[in-house]
């Protein structure tokens, strides 16, 4: 493919051309096709799951959802959802923590530090909020996120993985926590 022909997204572009910010509700059915195209991209998705990736609408009372631009284009390329304090909240994650999910990014945007801005966001807010950590959960097969998680200085808690599933269909999802540094002053 000629460098005419290639996309502006498939240009390598340094991370400070993203802008992360709370997404728009006129944006929620984009963001529902990327977090279902970045899933599906890597893993076998079922329909309930399928579900919740495409209908963002349906968490927006209980989480935050943030996206991030292209600067240059506005082009959507990456979103996460961050918890909010409420019933959910303290089923996820513990009372000193900020929870976040659901973390996709554009499969033609990868390797553009999309994913790891979204997470530093996420980190940014807890120490915002004065709360200690941030957590997680990933898939037992997201091997690659795991990856982005370890370099940002996540830790996997076992001991607050979620395993659900009977017989041979027996799932784990991993948890994942890092401790925020909280500025003193």
């Amino acid at each position: 493919m000629s460098d005419a022909t290639t996309t502006l997204i498939d240009r390598p572009r340094p991370e400070s051309d993203l802008i992360v910010r709370p997404a728009r509700r006129d944006e929620y059915a984009a963001i529902g096709e990327l977090s279902y195209a970045a899933y599906a991209s890597d893993y076998e998705i079922g329909e309930d799951y399928g579900h919740t990736l495409r209908h963002p609408e349906l968490r927006d009372g209980e989480y935050e959802i943030w996206v991030a631009v292209d600067g240059v284009t506005g082009e959507l390329l990456g979103t996460t959802s961050i918890l909010r304090n409420g019933p959910e909240s303290r089923r996820r994650a513990l009372d000193d923590e900020l929870y976040f999910r659901l973390l996709a990014v554009a499969p033609a945007a990868r390797r553009r530090g999309v994913g790891a801005r979204l997470t530093r966001l996420a980190i940014d807010l807890a120490r915002d909020r004065g709360l200690r950590a941030v957590s997680l959960n990933s898939g037992e097969n997201m091997v690659g996120a795991h990856a982005l998680y370890r370099s940002l200085g996540f830790e996997r808690v076992p001991e607050r993985d979620v395993v659900f599933g009977e017989g041979d269909d027996v799932r784990t999802v991993y948890t994942f926590v890092r401790v925020v540094v909280l500025d003193e002053g």
